[in-house]
């Protein structure tokens, strides 16, 4: 039960921090000159861009996160310290997740280079997104957090064992 809250509340960061380079960067023009756009004919930001930057950004975090917890539950799985599943689970997993999350964001910034409006905003956002939650949040605040919450980390209501038991996936 731990680590799904986690794993929400810190996608809110770079989703926060999305949000805030599409007010900082078009609403109030200070991209206009890198990105090539007249700041007075941009109104704000249009709602269906932070909806889809939202979405698409929210997916993509909880991909890396996903991704990264799993070779953490291997590592715990096998035996492993929590501490020691953090660690052995960020090495092999680090790699990985900073070469798909580059690929990921050049393609986001080729987005940002269109003429679209709309498409700049996305583009922009979501390679910040990307961008932040690749390096800072999973290579720095993920680990950090799962190891100071690594005593109730892979606590659970009991309840929630004969549930697991009956639906739970597993190899």
């Amino acid at each position: 039960m731990v680590i799904p809250v986690t794993a929400l509340v810190i996608s809110a960061i770079s989703l926060g921090a999305a949000a805030g380079v599409l007010v900082w960067g078009f609403q109030e023009g200070n991209l206009s000159g890198p990105l090539d756009f007249d700041a007075a004919t941009v109104a704000g930001v249009d709602a269906l861009v932070l909806t889809l930057v939202l979405t698409f950004g929210f997916g993509l975090a909880m991909d890396y996160e996903m991704f990264l917890l799993a070779r953490i539950k291997e590592h715990h799985d096998r035996g492993e310290s929590t501490r020691l599943a953090i660690e052995t689970g960020l090495q092999s997993s680090g790699r990985i997740i900073t070469s798909a999350a580059l690929i990921i964001v050049l393609v986001f910034a080729g987005f940002a280079t269109g003429e679209l409006m709309q498409m700049k905003q996305i583009g922009t956002a979501l390679a910040v997104a990307v961008l932040l939650d690749a390096t800072l949040v999973r290579v720095i605040l993920v680990p950090a957090v799962l190891t100071s919450l690594e005593r109730t980390l892979w606590w659970a209501p009991r309840w929630t064992a004969p549930l697991h038991a009956r639906f739970g996936l597993s190899e």
